[in-house]
C-alpha cells in the first residue's frame, strides 16, 4: 500500500504550532518573531514565493517586512540594504530572494548576511555547522524534507537513499544530513549527479530516493524497486491545453507508475514545496530565541 507524504498537510500542522507558540509568547509579553525578505526585480515565480511568506506571517501572527529593489539596484545598493537588517534590532531572520539579476555575485551577497539571521541557512557558517552536526539554521527545502521524513515515521535508519542532484540547496544538504547519526538520518548516502554513468543501477539499489534535477518526470518504474521512499522536489510546467493555463505541474517523477511500486511517495504539487515555507517560519521563531536570549 503506498501512503501520500501530504506536505501540504504537515505545513498547516507547523504553521498551527507556530501560531499557538506565538500566542504564548504574546501572554507573557515576549517578541513576535519578526521576518524580512528582499526582492529585488519582477521575477513572476519570486514575487509569487515572497507573497506567499508574508501571507504565511500574517496567518501565524509573524510580523513581517518585505523590502522591494528594481531590477537595476547595484551590488553595492543591496549590501547596503542587508546591512541595515543586519543591524535592525527588530529584525529577528531575514532572506534575500534567489535568483538575482545577473549583475549581482550570489554569494557574495550571501555571505553578507548575519549568520544568526540566517533563516535561509545559505551562510557559509551555517552550512559549516549543519555539515558538523552542529545547532544551525538549516536550508529550508531539505529541513522541510526531514520534517516529512519525521512526521510520517518513515524508516532511515540503515537505508541506502540515493541523492539525483548536488545543488547547494537541496541535493548537497540532504546527503550531508541524511547520513548523520540522528533521526531522520543514519543512512547510507549515495549522490548522483549529471555525470553518474550507471544511475538505473544505483536507484535500483536504493530504498530511499529524494531527487532535486528540474527534469520533467525523469524517474520512472523502471528505475525503482518495489516498496521505495520516493521524495520528488522537482517542480515543472509542462503544456496541457486542458488546462485552463495551459500547463500542469509534474516533479521529476513519473507519478502515476512509481507510485505503484512506492511505500512513501510525496506528490507534485503539494509534497514538498508547502514545506519549504513552513520551514523558514521555524528558523525564524528559532531566530527569536536565539536573538533575544
Amino acid at each position: 500500500m503506498t501512503t501520500i507524504l501530504d506536505g501540504k498537510k504537515v505545513s498547516i500542522t507547523i504553521q498551527d504550532e507556530l501560531a499557538e507558540e506565538v500566542r504564548k509568547r504574546n501572554l507573557i509579553g515576549k517578541k513576535k518573531p519578526h521576518l524580512a525578505a528582499i526582492l529585488v526585480g519582477d521575477d513572476g515565480a519570486s514575487i509569487t514565493y515572497v507573497d506567499a511568506k508574508v501571507k504565511a506571517c500574517e496567518r501565524i501572527g509573524f510580523e513581517s517586512t518585505l523590502i522591494k529593489l528594481p531590477e537595476i539596484t547595484t551590488e553595492k545598493e543591496l549590501i547596503t540594504e542587508i546591512q541595515k537588517l543586519n543591524n535592525n534590532i527588530s529584525i529577528d531572520g531575514f532572506i534575500v530572494q534567489l535568483p538575482l539579476p545577473n549583475h549581482i555575485n550570489e554569494q557574495k551577497i550571501i555571505q553578507t548576511i548575519d549568520p544568526k539571521k540566517d533563516v535561509d541557512g545559505f551562510h557559509p557558517q551555517n552550512v559549516g555547522r549543519m555539515a558538523l552536526g552542529l545547532p544551525t539554521f538549516l536550508p529550508a527545502t531539505p529541513n522541510g524534507i526531514l520534517e516529512i521524513l519525521k512526521r510520517y515515521k518513515v524508516n532511515t535508519v540503515g537505508k541506502h537513499c540515493v541523492v539525483i542532484g548536488r545543488s547547494h540547496i537541496v541535493g548537497s544538504p540532504m546527503s550531508i544530513l541524511m547520513s548523520q547519526n540522528y533521526y531522520p538520518g543514519n543512512s547510507t548516502v549515495t549522490i548522483t549527479h549529471s555525470r553518474t554513468n550507471n544511475l538505473k543501477e544505483i536507484c535500483l539499489l536504493a530504498d530511499i530516493i529524494i531527487i532535486a534535477l528540474g527534469k520533467a518526470e525523469f524517474l520512472t518504474a523502471d528505475m525503482v524497486k518495489e516498496g521505495v521512499v520516493i521524495i520528488d522536489v522537482g517542480i515543472n510546467r509542462v503544456t496541457d491545453e486542458t488546462k485552463k493555463k495551459g500547463y500542469r505541474l509534474v516533479g521529476d517523477v513519473k507519478f502515476d507508475e512509481v507510485a505503484k511500486k512506492s511505500s512513501f511517495i510525496t506528490p507534485v504539487p503539494g509534497g514538498v514545496g508547502p514545506m519549504t515555507i513552513s520551514s523558514l517560519l521555524m528558523n525564524t521563531m528559532n531566530a527569536t530565541k536565539l536573538n533575544n536570549h
